[in-house]
C-alpha cells in the first residue's frame, strides 16, 4: 500500500505528530498488519479519537489522552501512565495503541471493530441493533457520556449509528475501503 493513499493522510503534520510523516505512516502499516487490519481503519480511528490532529499529547476533558484516547486504566494495563504517553511522539506511541489492540485482534473484522476495541469493547461484533450498556453502566448514562453519538436522541447508543458517525468522518474517496 502506498503510504499517500491513506485515509486522513493530508492531515499530519510534523509538528502534531513530533516524528516524521513517514516513519509514522510506515508504523501505521507494519502495527496494523500485526494486527491483521486494514490501515485505513486504524487511520480512522485514530483520526476521530484525536479530533483530527493526530496528536499524540492530545487531552479531553476526562484526562483520557493520546491517539486512541488511553485512560488511566488501559494505560496501566499496557505497562505506562497517561503522562507518559502525553510525553512520546505519535510513532512511539503507535507501540503502545497495538499493545491495547492486541488483545482484540481475532475479533476485529471491521472498521466499527477497530474503534468499538477503543470505546467500547463489549461491542465488538454485536449486531447493529445493539444498544451499548454493561450491568454497572445503563444505557442512558452512555449516551448522556457520549452524546455525539446518539443520533436518533433516544438516548441510547446503537452500534449502527457509531457505523454512522465514524463513516461520516470518512473521505468518500476511502468509503468503501472502510466497509
Amino acid at each position: 500500500m502506498e503510504l499517500k493513499n491513506l485515509v486522513h493522510v493530508n492531515k499530519l503534520n510534523k509538528q502534531t505528530l513530533k516524528s516524521t510523516e513517514k516513519e509514522f505512516l510506515e508504523e501505521i502499516i507494519n502495527v496494523s498488519r500485526r494486527l491483521q487490519i486494514n490501515p485505513n481503519w486504524l487511520m480512522g480511528v485514530i483520526e476521530l479519537e484525536t479530533g483530527g490532529s493526530f496528536d499524540p499529547s492530545i487531552t479531553n476533558s476526562l484526562g483520557y489522552t493520546g491517539l486512541i484516547q488511553f485512560g488511566k486504566a488501559a494505560a496501566k494495563g499496557i505497562g505506562t501512565t497517561t503522562s507518559k504517553l502525553r510525553a512520546m511522539t505519535a510513532l512511539e506511541q503507535l507501540r503502545y495503541v497495538e499493545l491495547y489492540l492486541k488483545p482484540y485482534k481475532s475479533k476485529i473484522k471491521r472498521y466499527a471493530d477497530v474503534y468499538l476495541a477503543v470505546f467500547f469493547p463489549a461491542a465488538i461484533g454485536r449486531p447493529d441493533g445493539w444498544v451499548l450498556h454493561t450491568s454497572r453502566l445503563s444505557a442512558e448514562r452512555i449516551a448522556k457520556w457520549n452524546p455525539l453519538f446518539d443520533i436518533n436522541k433516544d438516548k441510547a447508543i446503537q452500534i449502527w449509528e457509531i457505523k454512522h458517525k465514524l463513516l461520516a468522518r470518512i473521505p468518500e474517496s476511502h468509503k468503501m475501503i472502510m466497509l
